[in-house]
């Protein structure tokens, strides 16, 4: 007798994610669409969601143009597009208003998006909830995660649990989020069996990144259970930090018994062809080799594929950082497998004490970087702890959720003695509707909110991305990125630039040792608008010091980008403005997350030496404060 059908996604957003640092632009994405849908394998493809649109915005593309072309021609053929959303985050790091989540799934609708794939990275069911409603009132599945991870909390009770609470809250589909790889084959397939026993028709689709080495036995296990769909990935992205290749998965079902789609292997090959094309362009600068193989090290700190992509392409700027501080002082310089062995060890010491939190986005990112700083500190010989992010402490103090664990005494302790308060509501009501404001400022500024209010979507949800793209900084900062990585790969082919810019360039200037950043236009002016600025005008950048009398030098406390302000309804600190100690002056946003930059004494703002959006390295110079 025939066995079940079992139907397959394609999981390209996330296939490139888990690989490295962007997706392909729009052109790119409209190339290969064809080609997936020729495979005719394909009953839905993962088009956008995640970290999608930041990726856009990071490249200077518009991704509500992106979105809309790339989901049309699935739509044609037939086939269904699905999404990635972080419930109480939406499609960012940080907790979103409700109004700006609700305007999300109708945005998301309106450009062609089929499913939203919910899952809250606490496993906390009420930041889940409001998504269940806000996507059926858009006309979307809604289907619900559970974040698998493998802990002494983390139970096949515990995940049975969850899908009931989020089937009775009208839940359409389940997803097993495995997004480490670390679920065990056999406890995953008790959680299915136990979901189909009570709802047999509820449709159960199963992720899982291939980096710890289960996902294939885990994938046969969850089949056996009753699962009805899997997300794959194809070559070259599929294994390591990324997904159980389609062909692999399709060969070993076939041979169970299960009815499995057939596989147009000439457009196989096509998609493959173009994926590499791809990588050849430019998307291989982001994706470190390491990345394509499998590692049983992850089954210890339990990190998922999607962050493994971004932590190796960001890892070599830790380990400069790190390396930095250590010739200053003499020591010896650490290699790259030294810090990532420390980063494991640290995640694994970390992870227990701050309530075993699903390291799935965005906690994942903060458990690793809370490791990491930790990492980075000690190395210093400074205290753990000492360096921890608002939105991490958010993640502590339950303002983002419940934890699944208890916290270590220590956090307690470091918590109160810092005056901070623990928090047992709805996370949701600390933070306020937002819409009205950023349609202000939209139309302060002369922005259209766009086609469905789509542009307006985009602002409110990430509003420092969006401003810098909308102002070419995105842009200009990204092929500048880009350039930089195609001289280092073939020095003897640069091309020497012979011509003066056709536009203002910001540089650094030295003045008997002190540094300003000023900028230049090339080219004539117009008659009567050249007006010399005072050298006091500049802003200085570094080698100021509390004696020459312009104040006390702020330094940044890591490696990242200068921002004044990490919401865009947000009052910036100005020169002249008097501060308190304790009082935030700015933001150093590094690894996905916002870093708070703190006066250490009352004051003035004698200087700020940065503009908004700037890179800026570990000690530089940010701000004077007298």
């Amino acid at each position: 007798m025939k066995k079940r059908e079992i139907k397959f996604s394609l999981v390209f957003r996330d296939m490139w994610q888990s690989a490295g640092k962007y997706v392909p632009r729009v052109d790119q994405l409209l190339e290969v669409a064809p080609a997936i849908i020729e495979m005719g394998c394909f009953a839905r493809v993962e088009t956008n969601g995640g970290g999608f649109e930041q990726v856009n915005l990071l490249f200077g593309e518009n991704p509500n143009n992106a979105v809309r072309q790339w989901t049309k021609p699935f739509h044609d053929a037939g086939i269904q597009t699905h999404m990635l959303d972080r419930a109480l985050n939406g499609l960012r790091m940080s907790p979103v208003p409700a109004d700006v989540r609700q305007l999300f799934y109708k945005v998301k609708k309106a450009q062609g998006t089929d499913i939203a794939r919910t899952f809250c990275g606490l496993n906390d069911v009420r930041n889940i909830a409001p998504s269940i409603q806000y996507a059926k009132a858009a006309g979307m599945i809604s289907q619900c995660a559970l974040c698998i991870t493998h802990s002494p909390v983390h139970t096949v009770e515990y995940y049975t649990n969850m899908a009931f609470q989020l089937i009775e809250l009208g839940a359409d589909e389940i997803c097993i989020k495995d997004m480490a790889g670390i679920g065990r084959p056999v406890t995953l397939g008790k959680i299915v069996s136990n979901i189909k026993a009570k709802y047999p028709d509820i449709v159960i689709q199963y992720h899982s990144h291939a980096g710890p080495g289960f996902s294939v036995a885990s994938i046969l296990e969850v089949c056996h259970a009753g699962c009805d769909i899997i997300d794959v990935g194809m070559e070259p992205l599929s294994w390591g930090t990324g997904h159980a290749d389609l062909l692999t998965v399709q060969a070993m079902l076939k041979d169970a018994g299960y009815q499995v789609p057939e596989i147009n292997m000439e457009a196989y090959m096509k998609v493959r062809s173009l994926i590499q094309k791809f990588m050849d362009d430019f998307l291989g600068f982001y994706i470190s080799p390491r990345n394509r193989l499998m590692n049983s090290l992850l089954i210890g700190p339990g990190l998922p594929g999607g962050m493994m992509g971004s932590l190796m392409a960001d890892l070599e700027t830790n380990l400069e950082t790190i390396n930095k501080n250590k010739a200053k002082n003499g020591k010896p310089l650490m290699t790259q497998d030294e810090l990532l062995i420390k980063l494991f060890n640290e995640v694994a010491y970390v992870w227990p004490r701050v309530g075993y939190p699903p390291l799935v986005t965005p906690f994942s990112q903060y458990v690793k970087n809370l490791a990491l700083m930790n990492v980075i500190q000690l190395e210093k010989g400074k205290d753990r702890w000492s360096m921890i992010a608002d939105d991490i402490w958010d993640m502590i103090l339950g303002k983002a959720g419940r934890l699944p664990g208890e916290l270590a005494p220590e956090i307690i302790a470091k918590a109160q003695a810092e005056g901070r308060q623990f928090f047992t509501g709805n996370p949701q009501d600390n933070y306020p509707d937002a819409l009205d404001k950023y349609r202000q400022l939209m139309k302060e500024k002369q922005w259209d909110t766009g086609e469905d209010d789509e542009e307006l979507f985009e602002y409110a949800m990430h509003p420092s991305q969006y401003e810098a793209y909308r102002s070419g900084k995105a842009k200009a900062e990204f092929e500048a990125d880009i350039a930089k990585k195609r001289e280092a790969q073939h020095p003897e082919s640069a091309a020497v630039a012979t011509a003066l810019p056709t536009t203002p360039q910001t540089m650094t200037v030295d003045v008997n040792g002190q540094q300003y950043r000023v900028t230049v236009a090339f080219g004539e002016t117009s008659p009567g608008t050249a007006s010399p600025a005072p050298v006091a005008s500049a802003a200085p950048l570094s080698g100021a010091s509390q004696s020459d009398g312009q104040g006390t030098e702020i330094l940044s406390p890591l490696e990242g980008k200068f921002y004044m302000i990490k919401n865009a309804s947000d009052v910036p600190v100005k020169v002249g403005d008097a501060v308190k100690a304790g009082q935030v002056l700015c933001y150093v946003e590094a690894m996905k997350t916002y870093n708070a930059v703190r006066a250490e004494a009352d004051g003035v703002i004698a200087a700020i030496c940065l503009n908004s959006g700037d890179p800026v390295a570990e000690d530089d110079v940010i701000m004077l404060v007298k």
